[in-house]
């Protein structure tokens, strides 16, 4: 086992993984009309760069590099939650699931913002 820091980075990474899957099953249920359609598309490239952008972290040169993936996925984290949002808005997607998503994209934007300024040296 690890410490605490590598615990959490570790399930971290899990959640966000987790939480890509959970966008395809979503996306997956979203009627194939075009809107919908291209909405989807937005959604699943947003929300599956975030996972994709705390991986790349990983791999960082410096603690910058670091810190811009993170700034990345916090980006993409927060377009996410616009598409989630038109989806639900527009009737689009079943507000039940939209809503929980939304939940889930907040608190992984929060926890990319409060690492941010922990890096930054911030916080």
């Amino acid at each position: 086992m690890g410490t605490e820091k590598e615990r959490f980075k570790d399930e971290f990474r899990q959640r966000v993984y987790k939480f890509a899957l959970d966008i395809i099953k979503f996306v997956e249920a979203i009627p194939k009309e075009q809107t919908s359609r291209i909405i989807s598309g937005q959604l699943l490239r947003s929300a599956t760069s975030i996972g994709a952008n705390v991986v790349e972290a990983q791999g960082a040169a410096s603690r910058k590099d670091y810190t811009n993936f993170f700034t990345y996925a916090l980006k993409s984290a927060n377009e996410t939650k616009f598409w989630l949002g038109l989806l639900r808005d527009s009737g689009k997607a079943e507000r039940e699931a939209t809503d929980k998503l939304l939940k889930e994209t907040t608190e992984i934007a929060n926890i990319l913002a409060a690492s941010i300024l922990t890096l930054k040296g911030k916080r």
